[in-house]
């Protein structure tokens, strides 16, 4: 009796289907392109004036939110570690490779002077670029050549701000070219992606691949300050930024 339940259970065993290691893991390089949107929210910049001793607020200038983007290109590499049959945990990295821009938008002027409501600051632009993210993807194999996987992880990006090139009451304008008394800023903000994908093998190491992504990124001071005689003309301009990303694209697992 113990020798047929053994070989019945041997039996089973055999038959019992194992699958094979998935053909995800290891290292891969891929690129991916779609639809990318930007919005740049709370445009703010608050002028301030100081002269001698005394710090006064001139004003508020505000935009509306400006949302942006277009095509990307983007390269990306990683390696996916095998936990199980079933279950894989990748690091990798991707960068963006093409600029997206804002179309020129104003800034309108709250003043403490009546007199002075009315007045935009015109020709302001912003530009994103230089997108980088580093993440790590836990992945769960439907089978042999199909994976799904959770994207999370650093994401960083470069923001250029055009400053305005004029002013403008709505009859008369005055160009700011040449002046001094606006700059344009550059900086790099820091923040965070998470995303959804799934990729599959076409043929060999080569697979296609969809994934939707979100990235967050604080609050960045663009302010600028100009120092004349006696005195300090000072805006302290804010801007955050948050971006999603509807990718398709083409990969070789090596």
């Amino acid at each position: 009796m113990n020798k047929r339940i053994l070989a019945i259970t041997i039996i089973m065993g055999a038959s019992s289907p194992v699958m094979a290691q998935s053909a995800f893991q290891g290292f891969y390089g891929q690129l991916s392109t779609g639809y990318e949107n930007n919005t740049a929210s709370g445009l703010s910049s608050p002028l301030t004036g100081t002269l001698g001793l005394q710090t006064e607020t001139l004003g508020n200038f505000s935009a509306s939110n400006q949302s942006f983007g277009g095509v990307p290109l983007i390269a990306g590499i990683g390696y996916n570690f095998a936990l199980s049959p079933k279950w894989l945990i990748g690091i990798g990295v991707d960068y963006s490779l093409l600029t997206q821009e804002s179309s020129s938008y104003n800034y309108k002027l709250s003043a403490l002077d009546p007199d002075n409501d009315g007045l935009s600051a015109n020709g302001a632009k912003i530009k994103a670029s230089n997108r980088l993210n580093i993440f790590i993807t836990p992945s769960y194999a439907i089978s042999e050549d199909k994976l799904v996987y959770f994207k999370a992880g650093y994401s960083s990006i470069k923001v250029d701000h055009t400053a305005p090139s004029s002013l403008s009451d709505g009859v008369n304008t005055i160009s700011f070219v040449g002046t001094g008394l606006t700059s344009n800023q550059s900086k790099t903000l820091n923040g965070y992606i998470l995303g959804l994908g799934y990729k599959q093998i076409i043929k060999g190491g080569f697979y296609a691949f969809a994934e939707a992504n979100y990235m967050n990124y604080g609050s960045q001071d663009f302010g600028y300050s100009r120092s004349f005689e006696g005195g300090t003309l000072k805006t302290s301009s804010s801007s955050s930024l948050d971006s999603y990303q509807v990718l398709v694209g083409v990969g070789y697992k090596f």
